[in-house]
């Protein structure tokens, strides 16, 4: 009989969409939005579409393994189940390193947003800050971080709908901006929708989740599809109204993309709001984001590829409480001392192998291959479309990491 402790299944359909756009809504928006529409100019709605393509691909994929192993780990299981322990290891790795670094690019995130021109080391520490108190909020159960990740998600999404009206009421837009130039770059485009995937990847989190959700066999994939369209939906009603008002020049040289699109209107007054909004957003991330990965780690120290004392479940609040804080304690560290944008592409690049090896794992499934076939096809192509600083330290990172694992067994082996 397996003694392992097991976590508690609380979360519904509803908390387990909103856990979703907790992860997702804010970050590409706020965050990458910006460099996207540097990479690709007026292509960036092509490049939304591209990595939405892709994320829908890995959604659909994520969910049908989701139903056949509904356990904590997301494609760290899939990945060990159907393509043997060192992809689904190499999966994880990738998830969790690329993760923790989107976890301190939403960190920061709040900090430049909450207090502009803040400089380090100041900017770091208050950051770290962050990742401390949204770590104990974790600690205290998954049921209350869901309830307050609800909150987020509805605020965010006020604010951006009032970005939308602004520009519908106020604004000076013009569609001409939206509709692609000729001689566009595809490599741009590309590059773009590599960093937009930084925005999509939050449905991840439900799968994540797979032991803590009620019927996990109907709640996982009806979660995960309804997350994506809403944030599908989101996302392009804003990219479009921010290029109809700033043109993608303008869009990739602002910082702070979606308060100055409301600054150009009439309603600029209401431009403060949207600041607001996009510490809320990064906020919700951070707290879903952190949910996610203490899962992961918690299923790869099950497995013994980290160390055993990250099993543990609290016996009151019935979370793992010893993963979440080393969580913390990592994020907290890289937030102290990272650079957004160099977050910003190592994490998209880490978490395009992982989705690599679910759409992998779903192809051995035998039914449906031309969506998990399409969706390897997509994440090859953007990963490898990223800056090239991002592709060298990733592959570097996860090398590492496939060290660790060479070094591990071969160690059991030996004493066996």
């Amino acid at each position: 009989m397996n003694s392992r402790p097991r976590l508690a299944r609380t979360l519904g359909t509803r908390d387990a969409v909103v856990v979703g756009l907790g992860a997702m809504l804010g970050a590409g928006v706020f965050t990458a939005l910006a460099p996207a529409a540097g990479a690709a100019g007026s292509g960036v709605v092509l490049a939304l579409a591209l990595a939405a393509l892709v994320a829908y691909c890995n959604a659909t994929a994520s969910a049908r393994l989701a139903v056949r192993y509904p356990d904590s780990g997301g494609t760290y299981v899939y990945g060990t189940q159907r393509l043997g322990p060192f992809w689904g290891y190499l999966a994880g790795w990738g998830f969790v390193v690329g993760k923790i670094a989107s976890c301190a690019a939403m960190a920061l995130t709040v900090v430049t947003y909450a207090v502009p021109g803040l400089g380090q080391p100041w900017r770091g520490l208050v950051a770290a800050g962050v990742v401390v108190a949204f770590t104990a909020l974790n600690y205290a159960g998954v049921r209350k971080s869901a309830l307050t990740t609800r909150v987020l998600v509805v605020f965010t999404l006020a604010v951006l709908g009032l970005v939308v009206l602004a520009v519908a009421v106020g604004g000076h837009a013009d569609l001409a901006r939206v509709t692609p130039a000729a001689g566009l770059d595809p490599l741009g485009v590309v590059e773009a929708a590599g960093l937009l995937f930084f925005a999509f990847a939050g449905y991840a989190r439900i799968a994540t989740l797979g032991e803590e959700v009620r019927d996990p066999q109907r709640t996982i994939p009806r979660a995960v599809r309804t997350a994506l369209a809403v944030v599908l939906a989101v996302y392009l009603l804003v990219t479009v109204a921010a290029l109809a008002q700033l043109g993608p020049s303008a869009l990739a040289a602002t910082p702070d993309p979606l308060a100055h699109v409301v600054e150009t209107t009439s309603w600029s007054a209401l431009a403060p709001a949207v600041r607001v909004g996009a510490v809320v957003a990064a906020a919700g991330s951070l707290l879903a984001l952190l949910l996610g990965i203490s899962r992961t780690v918690l299923a790869m120290s099950r497995d013994g590829h980290f160390p055993a004392t990250l099993t543990a479940v609290h016996p009151r609040f019935g979370v793992p409480h010893h993963a979440e804080l080393a969580v913390g304690a990592v994020v907290a560290v890289l937030a102290a001392t990272a650079d957004l944008r160099g977050v910003i592409g190592f994490s998209s690049f880490a978490v395009l192998i992982y989705y690599a090896v679910a759409n992998a794992s779903a192809w051995t499934l035998r039914t449906g291959r031309l969506v998990p076939a399409v969706g390897l096809t997509g994440c090859t192509v953007l990963a490898a479309g990223l800056p090239s600083s991002s592709i060298v330290v990733g592959t570097a990172v996860l090398t590492l990491g496939a060290l660790v694992y060479g070094v591990r067994a071969a160690v059991v082996k030996k004493r066996r």
